[in-house]
């Protein structure tokens, strides 16, 4: 069983999604509802959130089915306008059916790409993977095996500026909405996350703020740790220091070694960014500043 892209779109045909922050106050959910409404709007799913009822930010997520969705969503964002206005609201109204297209990063540690592969495969992971990157040829044959586009290009930092224009130019012409950081082991510059603001997740093997960079599973077993973790997280300019999208741990002792947390840590970033993947691909997370709320 694989991801099918026209049982998705039959599925979800005419469902939308409306994503909004704005400070809090009366008569925001009644205001978002007869809009919806007045579009013979049906609410399927709806999550909220407000870090204080008075002088705090309220978050929504609201799911609904809207009879001929695609036609009308023009209009609906027009129309919106007058209700963003009144409220100061940042938003994003989201037709369901239009799958999102994901281009994966990998070096030589394939363990996260097997993870997403057979999430993908198991029809959970509802994206078209539309390209793998690598800069490596380890993951070739898994990749080419299903039918996916592999792309060769070798990278470092003496050559990054070269590698990143081919890179971009290979996404746009993929017409790339996520980029997910599989273990890629390249620092991104910050004219490449720029192109790409809160589209590319990573995943760090370690539970930040702790042992932020390289070799971190190194530096917890020097430090004696008792708990390992992974996190996944949109990517900035601050090196691991995105927003945090998930966070995992296991619990480890003194009987293990650099190899055997390096062992329970791939379980860990596994989860933890299939798990990230999953709530961006599904319209889960609003980023504000450097937090997310994650619905």
């Amino acid at each position: 069983m694989y991801f099918n892209k026209e049982e998705f779109q039959s599925k979800h045909q005419n469902h939308g999604r409306l994503l909004v922050s704005c400070p809090d106050q009366p008569g925001i959910v009644m205001a978002i509802s007869a809009f919806l409404y007045s579009f013979d709007a049906n609410i399927i799913e709806s999550s909220q959130y407000s870090t204080h009822h008075q002088e705090g930010t309220f978050y929504l997520r609201i799911e609904f089915e809207c009879p001929s969705l695609t036609e009308k969503k023009s209009e609906m964002e027009t129309s919106f306008l007058e209700v963003a206005e009144k409220f100061s609201m940042k938003w994003k109204l989201i037709d369901v059916q239009n799958v999102k297209r994901t281009a994966i990063f990998v070096s030589k540690q394939l363990h996260c790409l097997h993870e997403l592969l057979w999430e993908w495969q198991s029809g959970d992971l509802m994206t078209e993977i539309a390209l793998v990157v690598s800069n490596h040829e380890d993951a070739r044959p898994v990749v080419e095996n299903l039918g996916i586009p592999f792309v060769y290009i070798p990278a470092n930092k003496d050559i990054r500026k070269q590698v990143e224009e081919q890179q971009l130019q290979l996404l746009k012409e993929y017409d790339i909405d996520l980029i997910v950081l599989a273990r890629y082991m390249q620092v991104l510059t910050p004219d490449f996350v720029a192109a790409y603001p809160n589209q590319i997740i990573n995943i760090h093997h370690s539970f930040l703020p702790a042992f932020v960079g390289a070799r971190p599973y190194e530096r917890a077993y020097t430090r004696g740790v008792k708990l390992i973790g992974a996190t996944s997280h949109y990517v900035t300019n601050d090196l691991d220091e995105g927003p945090i999208i998930e966070q995992d741990i296991a619990r480890v002792d003194h009987r293990d070694d650099v190899a055997r947390l390096k062992k329970i840590g791939q379980t860990i970033e596994r989860s933890v960014l299939a798990r990230g993947v999953k709530w961006h691909l599904e319209d889960r997370i609003i980023v504000d500043n450097n937090k997310t709320i994650v619905f």
